[in-house]
């Protein structure tokens, strides 16, 4: 059951904190009758009791109205009384005291423009703030603490205003118009040849046309062939040129080789040969 009422209590807030703007720390508002009832069913301190009911920091706001009425109840509030001026002061505004039912509802008015949720053990006040878009009430019940579910009329707001910020208002729909014409007068004055008719174009287009099929059609239409060029011979199967240097180097070799062969060639002759010819018989 405890599980079940965190969760119903964590829809609620979320719903306040998405489509309403609702934001932490909370700002809780009490009125004089839910101060007497934490007090009769000690549920001390204040704070962290609503705290975890909504599962966020709070502050705890009361207004001067509710603390003269307190006080004015005599003897049997004079607890509550006492606990309620150690509570923030809300800025209500009325040089006269008012009842504290006019007074809280002076202070949240149409829209909750401070975002306040109200914190009361009045069944007429819970009601009146039901018809009201985006004002959550808390009321206890015995020494336990409830967030009430968001009424119907409250969620048809939300919806609504969703609805409405999702459309174009007037005033957006003719800065667009303003800003579009300002853009195609800067894209005119960028480009002024994009003003150009057609008919020019065309007929620029047309001598064109006409140097084409002079020419014989489209090039890109035929096929083209590369004709080969004559190359020049392959450095590497080609001779040294000789120079005249080397030739007359190589022809000094060539004659000192044939000296030599030549000498090597002559034929001794043997003196013994020559010595037994001569001699006498």
């Amino acid at each position: 059951m405890r599980f079940k009422k965190q969760k119903r209590h964590r829809k609620a807030v979320r719903f306040y904190t998405t489509c309403f703007g609702f934001r932490e720390p909370f700002k809780v508002l009490f009125d004089g009758t839910f101060v007497h009832h934490l007090l009769v069913n000690n549920i001390t301190p204040a704070d962290t009791a609503v705290a975890n009911t909504l599962g966020a920091p709070v502050k705890i706001f009361t207004t001067r109205c509710v603390l003269a009425e307190l006080r004015s109840l005599g003897d049997p509030y004079a607890e509550s009384f006492s606990a309620a001026r150690n509570l923030l002061i809300a800025r209500c505004e009325h040089d006269k005291r008012k009842s504290a039912v006019d007074c809280m509802i002076d202070v949240i008015g149409e829209n909750n423009s401070e975002h306040f949720f109200v914190a009361t053990q009045d069944a007429e006040l819970r009601k009146k703030f039901q018809e009201l878009p985006g004002v959550p009430v808390i009321y206890g019940l015995r020494n336990a603490l409830f967030l009430e579910k968001p009424s119907a009329f409250q969620y048809q707001f939300a919806k609504a205003a969703e609805a409405q910020r999702s459309h174009m208002s007037d005033l957006e729909h003719k800065r667009l118009k303003m800003k579009k014409k300002t853009a195609s007068i800067e894209e005119q004055e960028d480009f002024p040849d994009a003003n150009e008719s057609m008919e020019d174009q065309n007929s620029r287009a047309q001598p064109l046309e006409i140097n084409r099929r002079r020419k014989g059609g489209d090039i890109k239409d035929k096929v083209q062939f590369k004709r080969k060029k004559a190359k020049g011979p392959n450095p590497l199967s080609c001779k040294r040129k000789k120079t005249p240097g080397n030739t007359n180097k190589v022809s000094s070799v060539k004659e000192s080789h044939d000296d030599t062969t030549m000498r090597s060639r002559k034929r001794k002759r043997s003196r013994k040969t020559k010595s037994v010819s001569e001699a006498p018989v």
